[in-house]
């Protein structure tokens, strides 16, 4: 097994407010999905540390946009080494939160996704058992009309069986309309599926310059 860049992943803060985030340098990959499809799983086994992002059996205890600084990145011969981040966004769905915290949410999401000059790309979490919901689709649509790059981890593939989890990453795919600049895998934390794919996915996003 190759090393994994992306362990020695540390906490850096939790924002109530994107402008709160770190400095806006370097690269960043957004991790955004639906509050129960595992998106503190995947981020724990894609840096290898199993308590990194707090998992719960609650939904949506991911309430603030939390930043986890990565290693310096190498890059090309004679270049520095890359300032590179982790943003974890704030999960949306079945989170039990009074509606005015909602609303915050997708303004500072909106706003984040919109002026945040690090930012690299989304890596969108969505549980392989269930149709993509309202939040995924706009996600994917806002993504696409900015030329902002996404990666789809369709989640808690070892739910299914190898056949069920192909067909259903097949017909995710043929769901993406027509020139819909994403990439899609099957993805377990449980199991260890497409873990690799998925980092190498991650730290190509990191080391691609976003066009604007």
């Amino acid at each position: 097994m190759s090393p994994n860049p992306l362990q020695g992943a540390q906490f850096t803060l939790a924002a109530h407010r994107f402008r709160q985030l770190p400095a806006d340098q370097g690269a960043e990959v957004a991790f955004a999905g639906r509050s129960n499809a595992g998106k503190s799983s995947a981020l724990n086994a894609l840096t290898g540390h199993r308590g990194l992002a707090r998992t719960s059996k609650t939904p949506g205890r991911t309430q603030q946009m939390v930043s986890f600084a990565l290693p310096p990145l190498a890059q090309g011969e004679g270049e520095p080494p890359l300032e590179a981040r982790l943003i974890d966004l704030p999960g949306y769905g079945y989170a039990k939160v009074p509606e005015e915290l909602r609303e915050h949410w997708k303004l500072e999401i909106d706003a984040y996704l919109h002026h945040r000059a690090s930012l690299r790309g989304v890596v969108l979490i969505a549980d392989i058992r269930h149709p993509l919901k309202e939040f995924d689709r706009m996600m994917l649509e806002f993504c696409f009309t900015t030329g902002l790059p996404c990666h789809l981890l369709l989640t808690k593939a070892d739910k299914l069986s190898r056949g069920q989890a192909t067909q259903a990453l097949a017909a995710m795919r043929k769901s993406f309309r027509d020139g819909l600049h994403a990439t899609a895998q099957v993805f377990s934390s449980t199991a260890g599926t497409g873990v690799e794919e998925a980092r190498t996915r991650v730290v190509e996003l990191l080391r691609t310059p976003r066009e604007r």
